[in-house]
């Protein structure tokens, strides 16, 4: 890795760069090699201090410049990263082995979208006017205070965005603590929000695994906690937040449905169904890793999907050509095999992959399925892996039954040419961010959430503002105040 592209140090606190070697040493893998590339070290309890009390010294005057001033700094960075896509793009594949040719549209640019969006949002969150009468009532839009964001380690850049974005278009400062395993992106976000003339402390940024992040969540300093993550880290970090009443985002996992019916577009459902499979190596929370294909069409859409599947090119994620990288870590990768295993032991049909590649690092296969039956391992439980799981169905009602019945709720799609039908499977569908011929949009201007064990609250949109601030209500009477006595 080049020293242009490379942080620092291991943590961001107060508009710099710090380091504290005294933390655990935590080794930042490429995942195309399993090379270390990189080293930081997790935040001891003085570095979390640091920046917890960095975060809330800045508040209040951040808080205090208006929403254009605020909105001003987040467009200023929103506009530095589209400058320089191209070294953040090669941080978030080094960081991640994701292929340049997707960081290059994926990452970087939607960070920079979020910080736009809430960037131009920022001076239009004002409050209400209530008339009653000759007396009246106003509202005010007010920030939470601090905020603790933790990031998965899928997306480092654009959750690191995604979280930032809204919490500081209302005021709030932010102590963002990526996933041990992608700690690299979020600092060079920090850096940047610095450069744009955020005021020290505004974006804080620390390193750590889990009892980094329970310090944060715990500590009472702290108003709101956002998290993406699985939903057992979830379960905890919701618990640990309401012991003391604290505003939560959780954005966590799912096992979503993607539906396909026989008057489908045969050429857009297969890539739809690439796209929730299949992209960042099927290393993306909202995936349609179930796949229902209407029972008359089932085998055409396997042809075609095996067809599609030759075309994609395995190699450097580093090569603009390559069109699919590897694994996060060898870790993961090893639970995605040992569910490719456990697929074939409980009797689903191995179309295609099922293999490691014999190449340096985690490369997997693209993997799919078919003959999937719906209490199978690799058709209740999220693999976060390229592993596509195909089931047979016959009609609506049925299908609408199936998709339902799982603890998630986070996306679903459905390719029909009767938009009538497909607005009302949607419509009966329990999932929180739904597509119509097509899957896994993901654009700032749309809420993006699940329902169920899927999470809680919104994240993106002018839903996000409602996560991230609070209303104060103000009575005024006009008139003399009546009493009992």
């Amino acid at each position: 890795m080049s020293d242009t592209v490379r942080p620092v140090a291991s943590h961001y606190i107060n508009g710099h760069y710090v380091e504290d070697r005294a933390g655990t040493p935590i080794p930042v893998i490429y995942p195309a090699s399993g090379a270390e590339i990189a080293r930081v070290h997790a935040a001891t309890p003085e570095i979390v201090e640091q920046a917890l009390a960095a975060a809330q010294a800045a508040q209040a005057e951040w808080a205090a410049l208006s929403g254009r001033e605020r909105g001003r700094i987040l467009t200023d960075a929103a506009r530095i990263i589209r400058s320089r896509n191209n070294e953040l793009s090669v941080l978030e594949t080094w960081d991640t082995g994701k292929p340049l040719q997707e960081t290059l549209v994926a990452d970087a640019t939607s960070g920079a979208d979020a910080l736009e969006y809430f960037g131009g949002l920022a001076a239009s969150l004002t409050g209400e006017h209530i008339q009653l009468g000759a007396d009246w009532v106003y509202t005010i839009r007010e920030a939470l205070g601090v905020c603790v964001g933790i990031g998965a380690w899928n997306y480092p850049t654009q959750i690191a965005c995604w979280k930032a974005a809204p919490a500081l278009a209302c005021g709030n400062t932010m102590v963002f603590k990526p996933s041990e395993q992608t700690p690299l992106c979020a600092l060079k976000i920090a850096d940047i929000l610095t450069e744009a003339g955020a005021p020290p402390g505004v974006f804080n940024v620390v390193q750590g695994m889990g009892e980094v992040g329970g310090a944060l969540v715990a500590d009472p300093r702290v108003a709101k906690v956002s998290l993406t993550g699985s939903v057992p880290t979830g379960r905890r970090v919701y618990a640990a937040a309401a012991a003391q009443m604290k505003h939560v985002t959780m954005e966590l996992g799912g096992k979503s449905p993607l539906v396909i019916f026989d008057d489908a577009d045969l050429d857009n459902a297969v890539g739809g169904a690439i796209n929730g499979n299949f992209y960042s190596s099927g290393q993306i929370c909202s995936n349609g890793t179930r796949v229902f294909v209407q029972r008359g069409i089932k085998e055409a859409f396997l042809a075609r999907l095996a067809e599609r599947l030759k075309d994609a090119v395995i190699g450097d994620p580093l090569d603009e050509a390559t069109s699919f990288g590897p694994m996060v870590s060898e870790r993961q990768m090893n639970i995605v095999l040992s569910y490719i295993e456990k697929g074939q032991a409980e009797g689903a049909r191995l179309v295609s992959g099922g293999q490691r590649i014999d190449l340096p690092g985690w490369y997997l296969e693209p993997t799919v399925f078919a003959d999937v039956t719906d209490e199978m391992t690799i058709a209740r439980e999220e693999i976060f892996g390229p592993v596509m799981s195909v089931l047979d169905f016959d009609d609506e009602d049925e299908v609408i039954a199936r998709a339902n019945a799982t603890e998630f709720g986070l996306s679903a799609g459905v390719f029909t040419r009767d938009l009538a039908r497909g607005h009302r499977v949607i419509g009966k569908l329990q999932a929180g961010s739904c597509f119509i011929n097509s899957y896994n949009d993901a654009p700032v201007e749309a809420p993006f959430g699940g329902v169920k064990a899927s999470g809680v609250g919104r994240e993106n949109a002018k839903a996000a503002i409602e996560h991230y601030s609070q209303q104060k209500s103000v009575y005024v009477r006009m008139g003399d105040v009546e009493a009992p006595f």
